[in-house]
């Protein structure tokens, strides 16, 4: 299943994840899910796992413009010419010439006009063909009605938490008035139950009831129910998993649909708690992280 961006480049929907996957499981992920079926693959800067990415891709077999590469410019490389310089690393890293994809990790509202200065070298790296589509990540109305009023080409994609139990309504109505895809991280709620995040109150939303009967009654996983939630609706996901087993069964979701009422049942669980890093938090040691050249 692929989806149009608003520059008509096509992206396959599901996608692998590999934030928070060690280096050293990172290169056996990336096969697992290309042998899956997988054609899509989202790291980052900050993960510290791209040069294992572009291993796994190297080494699956298949041809580099058969898989959809993705990566993020961390903060600490905000600025024109130092997003430019990003790129080199990346695409060092990833034993590739080009990306797919090229997003900005954070708005870093604290020094919002070098994520500006960092957007404009995005464009330029555009026009240059260095890049297919550029977007953001975790990117809120506020930030977007700044960063498109200063500057020339709308995102492709906003990168955010969402899931059943945040499905932030604010940012994907006005990404759907800008056609901006929006494309879920913790698309299965994973982050719900991390350490270090959220209130302590934290529920695991795969084992939430509603879920689990929609699940039994498709004979499904509720990890599969939510990741089909979110194709049906229009959304990219990108779970993430270093078990080949799940990885495969991640992607096993296209053989099923949710009717409208299973739907607006998982819809209905939206609590309006963020369980991620709020996106207007100023991180500054966090934001300091230097990205090691290529």
């Amino acid at each position: 299943m692929e989806l149009t961006l608003n520059n008509g480049v096509t992206m396959p929907a599901l996608g692998l994840g590999v934030f928070q996957s060690a280096p050293e499981q990172t290169t056996a992920a990336v096969q697992s899910a290309l042998a899956a079926g997988y054609r899509h693959i989202d790291t980052a800067a900050a993960y510290g796992n791209e040069r294992e990415v572009g291993e796994g891709i190297r080494t699956s077999g298949l041809d580099r413009a058969g898989v959809f590469i993705e990566t993020k410019v961390w903060v600490s490389d905000y600025g024109f010419d130092e997003t430019l310089h990003a790129w080199d690393k990346a695409v060092g890293k990833l034993g590739v010439d080009y990306l797919d994809l090229l997003i900005l990790h954070q708005p870093a509202p604290d020094r919002f006009e070098k994520t500006i200065a960092a957007y404009k070298a995005l464009e330029t790296l555009l026009a240059d063909g260095r890049v297919r589509a550029i977007g953001v990540s975790n990117f809120m109305p506020h930030h977007l009605k700044r960063l498109l009023a200063e500057t020339d080409i709308i995102p492709a994609v906003n990168q955010i938490e969402l899931h059943p139990y945040f499905t932030q309504p604010d940012v994907e109505t006005i990404d759907g008035e800008h056609g901006i895809l929006n494309q879920a991280w913790s698309p299965i709620g994973g982050i719900t139950f991390y350490p270090g995040w959220g209130g302590q109150d934290r529920r695991n939303v795969m084992q939430d009831p509603a879920i689990a009967a929609v699940a039994h009654s498709h004979r499904k996983t509720p990890a599969q129910v939510m990741l089909r939630w979110h194709l049906q609706q229009g959304r990219s996901a990108i779970p993430k998993s270093t078990n080949p087993e799940r990885i495969a069964e991640n992607f096993d979701v296209f053989d099923f649909e949710l009717s409208a009422a299973e739907l607006a049942a998982i819809d209905a669980l939206d609590t309006g708690e963020r369980n991620g890093p709020d996106p207007d938090e100023a991180r500054p040691e966090r934001f300091a992280m230097v990205i090691p050249e290529a």
